[in-house]
């Protein structure tokens, strides 16, 4: 079965042109709000970015916190028959997380395919400047293949902690100011989507907890995402059904947890939905807090998932019979049952009235809107949640 999810879209808060009409100087503007970006650049030999990033002290590649997307062997061949016909490859771009430890902020793929191939990982497919050696792998290299993969190097330009501005006329924060950097170096190729930024730029616990939270059960079952079997976590990554989900290869899902912990907070809905997200995603937590968040989470969305017989958020089949599982219905329902947590037992036992409620809501005209999210202002989130409270607990 394959279902299909309605994220929406996260609009961008308008952006209003200011005049200069109180004859601000430009220079001394410049002067007092103006930050300057401190880095540095190196230049690492393949074995050297192999050996960096899996004894994982150095450089953190974190596949699971940025995009799930991967490079084929096919993509990765090529950029390895680039670096031997020493054809000039982007930089990657790092910042430093903490002192001597670095997070990729652009260029993850590049890094990758160096490593796995640098390790044996895969063969040559595809080379079509130096066809013969297809099917090669590195330990298999003559001699002269390997002392040119050897010499051949990647730039890396690394963004310095320095870089936060330490002066009191500026407010910008790391966060701000790699977002801004981010925002720049995502302009071209395959743009990385407002969920995999996020996840770019906030290493941490919370970070963990909501990469924990898409591997509930129930949760992965409600979204039609492969579920984790795996023995070894670290395999999680390289699922092909899992890759193959749109929901879990654009972090859609990731985007699904985020969204409650953004609406849950009332003194969070303004502006746009991203803005939502964007300020949501910068919590800082504590390793035990976050644990504490996921409890949270899981609890709530355990008592949905049964409470409407293991399928929730569903929206009627359409005209071709599609099924359809609405993120608006689902963040809606997620944060009304947290502001009612404490009348859960009335609820369940009042879970045929419960169903009946949003069938009647779901088969209304002037209600479906509303309830599916199809306004995305502060007040139309507003306006869903109170809907879907009275559907859980009528007054």
């Amino acid at each position: 079965m394959s279902t299909e999810v309605e994220l929406g879209h996260e609009e961008e808060e308008a952006v209003v042109a200011v005049s200069n009409e109180g004859n601000v100087d430009p220079d001394e503007y410049f002067h007092k709000h103006a930050f300057r970006i401190i880095f540095q650049t190196n230049n690492f030999f393949l074995p050297q970015v192999r050996d960096l990033i899996e004894k994982g002290e150095v450089i953190n590649i974190r596949p699971e916190y940025q995009r799930r997307l991967r490079w084929s062997n096919s993509q990765k061949s090529k950029l390895i028959e680039s670096l031997l016909l020493n054809i000039p490859i982007p930089p990657v771009f790092l910042y430093e997380s903490t002192a001597a430890r670095y997070e990729v902020m652009d260029g993850q793929q590049r890094l990758n395919a160096v490593k796995e191939f640098i390790a044996g990982d895969f063969a040559l497919v595809s080379l079509s400047v130096l066809e013969p050696l297809n099917g090669l792998r590195y330990s298999k290299c003559p001699p002269r293949i390997k002392r040119a993969l050897d010499r051949a190097s990647i730039a890396a330009t690394v963004l310095l902690m320095e870089s936060e501005a330490n002066d009191s006329r500026s407010s910008l924060s790391m966060t701000d100011i790699r977002r801004f950097i981010f925002d720049r170096l995502n302009t071209g190729g395959t743009k990385l989507n407002p969920q995999e930024i996020r996840n770019a730029l906030n290493p941490g616990s919370f970070n963990a907890a909501i990469i924990e939270m898409t591997r509930i059960p129930s949760f992965t079952s409600a979204f039609d995402i492969p579920p984790y079997v795996e023995a070894d976590p670290s395999d999680y990554y390289e699922n092909p059904a899992r890759q193959k989900n749109s929901l879990y290869s654009r972090m859609g899902d990731c985007q699904l947890v985020l969204r409650f912990f953004a609406l849950r907070d009332e003194a969070n809905i303004r502006g746009s939905m991203k803005s939502m997200l964007d300020r949501a995603m910068e919590k800082r937590l504590s390793f035990d807090e976050a644990k504490a968040e996921v409890a949270v989470f899981k609890e709530r969305f355990d008592f949905l998932y049964e409470l409407f017989d293991t399928s929730p958020f569903r929206l009627p089949a359409d005209e071709k019979g599609n099924i359809r599982v609405s993120a608006a219905l689902y963040d809606s329902l997620m944060v009304a049952l947290d502001k009612a947590w404490n009348l859960r037992d009335q609820i369940y036992m009042d879970r045929v009235g419960v169903r009946k409620r949003l069938d009647a809501a779901l088969s209304d005209a002037t209600i479906l809107p509303t309830l599916t999210g199809q306004g995305n202002t502060a007040q139309a989130v507003r306006d869903r949640i109170k809907l879907a409270l009275s559907i859980l607990r009528p007054v």
